[in-house]
């Protein structure tokens, strides 16, 4: 009876074990990065002056059209958009500053929040939301809704688990993190629960470096 107790103890524990291990693989398979197939680079200006330059990794393989889109905005590659307006972020500026949570920016058709126009012609689906807005530096969609990404972006300065199913995120700060810093603490006065930016931060550059996996 002792042995067959033992027996069973020993079974439940290899059984145990075993889970505890699948299970720590599993995490460990959600929380590794994805490899980057793109790195574009933003240089800011703020009244003229040079603030500095946030490259961002992206993740091509996860999200292939949303990475295309912005990569595209980024070089300014594309024809023009509705209306002759040049689909290239280049010129734009950070319209939202929220402290403690996010930067705003890439609305190439109003340049205020309330516009966005992808390179596919309007809005398109979301693709999905594999990427999880884990850290700060994440860089992710902005959107109105279900299935309504253009060409407006932000990024994460905190954890936002929160948006995690909400909104695609597609990329990470890989160098500049100071700069974002620099961007949110610029925030000036407080409306409607956000922060505005007090000036006008600016992409001076925005354009593909180069494949990276780093």
């Amino acid at each position: 009876m002792i042995r067959k107790a033992v027996v069973a103890f020993l079974a439940l524990t290899i059984i145990l074990l075993g889970f505890s291990i699948t299970h720590k693989e599993d995490k460990l398979k959600v929380e590794k990065e994805p490899e980057k197939t793109h790195r574009v680079f933003l240089d800011v200006d703020i009244d003229g002056q040079h603030l500095g330059r946030i490259v961002i990794g992206l993740y091509g393989e996860v999200v292939p059209k949303t990475v295309e889109n912005f990569r595209a905005l980024c070089t300014g590659e594309k024809s023009n958009g509705t209306g002759g307006r040049n689909l290239h972020y280049k010129g734009t500026k950070f319209h939202r500053i929220v402290s403690g949570f996010v930067i705003q920016g890439g609305d190439i058709t109003n340049g205020d929040g309330r516009g966005s126009e992808s390179i596919y012609g309007g809005a398109f689906p979301d693709e999905n939301f594999v990427i999880k807005h884990s850290q700060a530096g994440i860089v992710s969609m902005v959107n109105s809704g279900p299935d309504s990404n253009g060409s407006q972006f932000f990024i994460t300065t905190v954890k936002a688990s929160w948006l995690d199913g909400e909104h695609v995120a597609f990329g990470r700060v890989i160098q500049g993190m100071d700069t974002v810093f620099a961007i949110e603490g610029g925030a000036g006065t407080l409306q409607e629960g956000f922060t505005q930016p007090s000036s006008c931060f600016t992409y001076a550059l925005a354009v593909v470096i180069e494949a990276d996996q780093d």
